[in-house]
């Protein structure tokens, strides 16, 4: 007997339209704010290193709901990561910094979950973080705003509250490496394509969520993401 296949290919709201984002790919940004740099263990502006999250580890959040997140199995330390998300519109290798811009879509508000018990695990042994970031459901996301309503955001308050109660607050200024520079570095090691996802870094503040948790999230001039954890 032939397996029946059923691919999907996860799809993204876009918010104030009828269509949707198809994903293709996810590359995300480690370390990218200077104050959660440094309490990560770095200093300066160091060179921005990446890492991936399957395509279909996306939770597509449309606008006004709240999505509903299962807790991961394999962790007893799971933590939120509150991001500034690019979507990528019209793709493109070896992209100019000033050109970057036109290649963005538009912006989503992301969560990067993360198990760190055995991401610290991993790191201790010098192995690939996949199973600490890219399990089911570790990218809750907004729908999309494009980049034809609200513009390219490079300032505005960033903040993750936790039942009521704020645990990340920065501003979009506060990245050591903005898109436009982000989407550049990126095209220079792979061709970026549209339906590309960038999660572009995270502030301050992450920590340890538990079942029945709420999580709100907002950035300034782009959206709020609402995620309950089942």
């Amino acid at each position: 007997m032939q397996p029946e296949f059923q691919l999907t290919q996860p799809i993204v709201p876009i918010a104030g339209r009828d269509s949707g984002f198809p994903v293709r790919r996810i590359y995300c940004v480690a370390r990218n704010y200077a104050e959660h740099a440094r309490e990560m263990g770095d200093t300066g502006r160091e060179p921005p290193f990446f890492f991936m999250k399957p395509a279909d580890a996306v939770l597509p959040i449309p606008v006004g709901a709240t999505g509903r997140m299962q807790y991961p199995p394999k962790t007893a330390d799971l933590h939120h990561e509150l991001e500034l998300v690019a979507a990528i519109g019209t793709g493109g290798r070896d992209i100019a910094v000033a050109d970057a811009p036109r290649h963005v879509f538009g912006y989503a508000v992301g969560l990067d979950m993360t198990r760190r018990d055995l991401q610290s695990e991993l790191k201790k042994h010098g192995r690939p973080w996949d199973i600490a970031k890219g399990f089911d459901q570790s990218a809750p996301l907004s729908a999309i705003y494009p980049a034809a309503d609200i513009g390219h955001p490079q300032s505005g308050t960033i903040r993750l509250d936790v039942n009521g109660t704020m645990r990340q607050r920065g501003d979009l200024s506060d990245m050591i490496w903005w898109v436009p520079e982000i989407v550049a570095i990126l095209s220079e090691y792979f061709e970026l394509q549209a339906g590309d996802l960038i999660f572009t870094g995270t502030p301050a503040g992450v920590g340890a969520v538990q079942r029945g948790d709420t999580l709100l999230g907002s950035i300034e001039g782009v959206g709020q993401l609402s995620v309950a954890i089942a």
